[in-house]
Formats: C-alpha cells, sequence, structure tokens
C-alpha cells in the first residue's frame, strides 16, 4: 500500500506488526471496499470484514446498482471467503430506517433535496457500525471512500482524494475528530478507479469487473417521488405551478415530484422563455417557477455545522474558503461568517444557480486539499 509511514509504524500508522492490528473493514460488496479488504490481508494485517443489511434483503436481491442490495452481500461474503478472513453481516435495517430513510421522506415533504448518502456515513457507518468495529477490538476501521486522512500538527486531518474525478468528500464533511482517527481510507491516494480494478485483477476478486453503484440505495433508478409515495402514502397533493409574477400557468400532482433548478418535466409547455422551478411552497402546495436569474444566490445560511479546521470555529470571526453546495459542481469562493458554534452565515463571491434547503455546504481550505468542515444549508 503505497502510503506514506513514520519509521516504526505499519502501513496504517500503529507501532506494531499488521498481524497484532485488527482493522474491521466495512465491506459493501463492491470493488473498492473489496480491494481494501483484500489489500489489508494480504498485507497481514488481521482482518475482519462487516457488511451492513440496510433494508429488506428480499427486495434487494432482484435490484442492481446500488451499494446495499442482497446480491452485494453475496459478493463480499465471496471476497472474504477468497482472501480468507472472517466476514459478518449485520441487520441494521431498523436504525438505517429511523436514522436515514425517515428523515429523508420529511424533508423531502418539506420541500428539501436531502442527500440520505451523507447521513448514512454519519449516522449509520461512521456511528453505529463504527462501536461495533470497537466492540470487536479492532484498532481502526477501514473503507474504500476516496478521500485521505493525514496527520497533521494539530491530530488527523480530512484531504480531498488524489483523483479529483472520484473525490467523496462532499458526502464525509460530517466525519468528526474523533471518528477521524479510529478511521483509514487506503484508496484516496490512487490517481484513478482504474488503479483499483487492477488491483481488484491482481488479488483475483470476483468482483474486479463489477460496476459502479449509481443510485441511492433505496431509491430505484433515481425516481424520489414514488419512494416518498410508498413510506409516506397520500403525500403527493396536487395544487398551482405559479410563475414569480403571480400568473398561475398550470397544476401538478404533487411538489414532491419538483426540485429546485427543475427546467424539463415542468408540465407547462407554450411558453416564449425557459422557466425553472426557483422555490416549493410546501404550505400552499404551490411550484414557483421563473426565470433562470431568479435561481441565483449569493449568501447561504448554514447549520449543523462540524467543525474540521484547526481551532475553535467560533474563534473566526470570518474566513476565505471555498465550498460546495451540490456534490457534482467545483468549488466556489466564499466568505464564511461563524454566527454560533454550529450555525453560519456563508457568502459566495460568485452568485451560484439552484442553491438548495437540504443539501449540503463543504468547506474546504483555499491553499491545500484539506476539508475544513461543513453543515446544512436551510431557508433561513
Amino acid at each position: 500500500m503505497a502510503l506514506d509511514r513514520t519509521e516504526g509504524l505499519n502501513s496504517l500508522g500503529f507501532a506494531k506488526s499488521p498481524a497484532e492490528t485488527r482493522v474491521v473493514v466495512a465491506m459493501s460488496g463492491g470493488v473498492d471496499s473489496s480491494v481494501v479488504a483484500a489489500m489489508l490481508a494480504e498485507e497481514g494485517y488481521d482482518v475482519v470484514g462487516v457488511t451492513l443489511q440496510l433494508y429488506d434483503h428480499g427486495a434487494a436481491l432482484a435490484k442492481k446498482g446500488a451499494c446495499c442490495a442482497g446480491l452485494d452481500i453475496h459478493d463480499a461474503r465471496r471476497v472474504a471467503e477468497e482472501m480468507g478472513f472472517p466476514h459478518y453481516v449485520l441487520d441494521y435495517e431498523n436504525i438505517f430506517k429511523d436514522a436515514v430513510i425517515d428523515e429523508f421522506a420529511d424533508s423531502y415533504l418539506a420541500g428539501a433535496t436531502p442527500v440520505p448518502c451523507i447521513r448514512c456515513n454519519e449516522r449509520v457507518k461512521f456511528k453505529d457500525l463504527l462501536e461495533t468495529a470497537r466492540d470487536l477490538d479492532a484498532d481502526c476501521m477501514a473503507t474504500g471512500h476516496y478521500i485521505q486522512r493525514m496527520e497533521g500538527a494539530q491530530g488527523p486531518e480530512l484531504h480531498c482524494a488524489a483523483d479529483a474525478n472520484r473525490d467523496q468528500s462532499y458526502f464525509l464533511f460530517s466525519t468528526t475528530p474523533e471518528q477521524l482517527s479510529f478511521l483509514r481510507f487506503p484508496l484516496g491516494h490512487l490517481p484513478s478507479k482504474a488503479e483499483t480494478r487492477k488491483l481488484a485483477a491482481k488479488y483475483g476478486l470476483p468482483v474486479a469487473d463489477k460496476p459502479d453503484s449509481q443510485d441511492i440505495c433505496f431509491v430505484p433508478n433515481g425516481n424520489y417521488a414514488s419512494v416518498i409515495e410508498k413510506l409516506r402514502p397520500g403525500a403527493a397533493e396536487p395544487g398551482e405551478i405559479v410563475h414569480a409574477d403571480g400568473r398561475v400557468l398550470g397544476t401538478h400532482e404533487g411538489v414532491i415530484h419538483y426540485t429546485i433548478g427543475q427546467r424539463r418535466g415542468l408540465g407547462i409547455g407554450g411558453l416564449s422563455e425557459p422557466l425553472y422551478v426557483v422555490k416549493l411552497d410546501v404550505d400552499t402546495r404551490r411550484v414557483i417557477v421563473g426565470p433562470k436569474e431568479l435561481l441565483a444566490t449569493r449568501t447561504i445560511p448554514v447549520r449543523e455545522i462540524n467543525w474540521l479546521g484547526d481551532g475553535a470555529f467560533t474563534d473566526l470571526s470570518e474566513r476565505h474558503i471555498s465550498v460546495k453546495v451540490r456534490s457534482t459542481r467545483p468549488p466556489r469562493d466564499a466568505i464564511l461568517r461563524p454566527l454560533s458554534a454550529t450555525t453560519a452565515e456563508v457568502e459566495l463571491l460568485t452568485p451560484e444557480e439552484g442553491v438548495s434547503p437540504g443539501q449540503a455546504c463543504v468547506f474546504y481550505d483555499t491553499g491545500s486539499s484539506r476539508i475544513l468542515g461543513g453543515g446544512w444549508i436551510w431557508k433561513g
């Protein structure tokens, strides 16, 4: 494993042999976490593989393209058998529903655009699973995430992956300093996903050519609205589609079918100007549409902040940083102004379109690859 190591420490940062170092590997059944487990097993670590069953196993078996399906549990078990280390499947269905799915549904019904993968990392994988790893007397827990953990002057720091195209920092900003001290990310330094697949082939893993997961694990084909309707029957109530100038342009079958910034599929054809969803008014069941310029946002209220920078968050007066407000967008220059230990105002130097409550706002150091934390965008 091509990682920087301090003299006298093994590749995971412990002053003992790999054989004396127990590492729990969170195995999704995909190629990334499988390579991590195989890599560490080959190095001689005391590897224990753990896979989470997060929702109904029978339904999952028929679904491909998601990270926690029943077939993936089978694949993780096969990798463990091939590499000769123990593997456990833990039933986290109730925890996952309470901590992730219910909030996803409620947030969506409130007009927000939630990111359940972040909550899953925060509340399930890096909380409950991490505690399980401690219960198994593990020295650390390793995952297949593309992100880097580096030792800094004041302790472990979180840094972007070497491959910007695979970087998963947006989904891991809520990792706490305490969790970071226990976590390891052995793939973060790799230059590309192709290198990961080469390693999988080298180890002879049955998942070497397995496609990447694309969907949120409990949202088949990206159809959020159908999932919400199953979770909250009767939630999709019809209402009006209204122009920002007050004109009623049509009707809709439920606010849950729309997201901020949406242009296609509005059901109001025949207009001379392109219109976008600029606001969702859940109380009046109105979808507000308007020209693109109405989507531009400069000031973003952020709460539930997790600070990973040096010093106390409240010690900052303001700080120039870069921020991401969507996982698929590049970081933008901004000014961060703390309001309390967990709230702040972020001023974008260039307005951003389609900023939506429920999305994360992730903070980056402008002079390095370091992630400084982040929080959740809300209505203010």
